[in-house]
């Protein structure tokens, strides 16, 4: 089945499984495709009950056939048959009116290439060479993208996990507000994890050759798209893992600020509770719609918006809260430097660096595009929101690890004393060093 859709639509094949990598990209493709592939089959159908119902003619002629592109009826010796364009090519409205055309040779033989291959001419019955270039230039900007994130997401994993070795292994940082900087890290981790395995399995799939019809059955069948579904499901609760410990980390440091007494210990269960177990609320109904109502591909695909809002909500309702908490802790944070503005001239520039600093925890970033949805946002300005919310969400991980583990004063104190105490464990390595 090399030739079914044409060398043009095996092309959009391999675009298609680029923009399938990106969730906030409006992508039907893989709805197109099966839609294509369903056409095809009623093409052929339809092709060979007509092949079966007309009668022979006599003498020296071509074969009525089906070349798996197009349906051809008997030809005549040393002349070219014309049939309209396949109706299953998803740019049909393009060129209905277009032929596609084989030469019957005067040995009643159709004319091949290299002894096997058909020859045909379908160039009336390609898709226009500008939307190709366009479609060349949207992959190329796909590739663009794809590895932004995956050098954001392979830094911040490399460094989420040093830095969860060092919250673990040294004693002396296990306390409460660590164990909470821990599962933020933690909830980054799986997140990247979760976004590079789904990439993956999205390339294998759509990767594959595809030369049979039996090829083109099991790529766009239930079983096929059950490994990259799972892994679907397991970003989504991932990221809205990260957001919810985003919301623990706000209300653990507001609750410190104010002063407020309480139990750490209670709180902190509540705090598990609130960052792994909010999730499940939300990703199990969404899981059930898309099986219920959207059983289609990868589950990538929002053609209701309303199954999304599932999973939207919860974010931008994280996402608000946040926002509230984080201006409230600046008014605390403004008015303690303030009352202490004589022992610090540099408030205001103090104000700045907390601020900064806070961004990155809390996910504040988040609120920029929560009014930009996806239906809203079109042309330029959707790349324009994809490529800040792709590089924001990567390298986010690397940032909060950088700021709340390695440029920690008591975490870089800790990690100082156990290399002095390693040097006097081990004179020898340093001597020699």
């Amino acid at each position: 089945m090399r030739d079914v859709l044409g060398s043009g639509y095996r092309r959009s094949l391999v675009h298609l499984a680029w923009m399938c990598l990106f969730s906030s990209v409006p992508h039907g493709g893989a709805k197109v495709l099966e839609k294509t592939f369903e056409e095809w089959m009623r093409y052929r159908d339809e092709c060979l009950r007509r092949m079966a119902s007309e009668p022979y003619p006599a003498g020296i002629f071509c074969n009525r056939t089906f070349d798996m592109y197009a349906c051809w009826p008997d030809g005549s010796p040393g002349t070219a048959v014309n049939v309209s364009c396949p109706f299953y090519l998803p740019w049909f409205e393009k060129v209905k009116h277009g032929l596609v055309s084989r030469r019957c040779g005067a040995d009643g033989q159709w004319v091949t290439v290299n002894g096997s291959q058909p020859w045909r001419d379908y160039s009336q019955c390609e898709e226009e060479m500008e939307s190709t270039v366009e479609e060349e230039g949207a992959h190329r900007l796909m590739v663009s993208f794809k590895v932004l994130y995956t050098v954001g997401y392979s830094l911040s994993l490399l460094t989420l996990v040093s830095a969860l070795l060092i919250l673990t292994v040294f004693r002396k940082l296990r306390c409460t507000r660590n164990y909470i900087h821990a599962n933020l890290f933690a909830s980054f981790g799986l997140r990247a994890t979760s976004v590079m395995v789904k990439d993956a399995l999205l390339e294998k799939r759509w990767g594959m050759e595809v030369v049979q019809v039996a090829d083109w059955e099991a790529l766009l069948s239930h079983e096929a798209a059950l490994g990259c579904r799972v892994a679907q499901v397991l970003m989504q609760y991932c990221i809205l893992a990260n957001h919810y410990w985003f919301l623990v980390e706000a209300v653990y440091l507001y609750k410190l600020l104010i002063g407020a007494v309480f139990s750490e210990k209670n709180y902190y269960r509540l705090y598990l509770y609130l960052g792994w177990g909010t999730p499940v609320v939300f990703v199990v109904p969404w899981m059930a719609a898309k099986y219920l109502k959207e059983n289609v591909e990868c589950w990538a695909l929002n053609e209701n918006m309303a199954y999304w809002w599932i999973i939207r909500i919860p974010i931008l309702l994280a996402s608000l809260i946040n926002l509230l908490i984080f201006m409230r802790i600046l008014k605390v944070i403004l008015a303690k430097l303030r009352a202490n503005q004589k022992g610090y001239a540099d408030y205001k520039l103090r104000l700045a660096k907390a601020t900064l600093t806070l961004i990155p925890l809390f996910g504040i970033h988040e609120v920029v595009f929560i009014f930009a949805t996806d239906e809203q946002t079109t042309g330029i300005l959707r790349y324009v929101k994809v490529f800040f919310t792709l590089f924001l969400n990567s390298f986010q991980g690397f940032l909060v690890a950088v700021l709340y583990c390695f440029a920690n004063k008591e975490v870089k104190s800790e990690m100082k004393k156990k290399w002095q105490l390693w040097k006097l464990d081990h004179p020898a390595l340093c001597c020699a060093q």
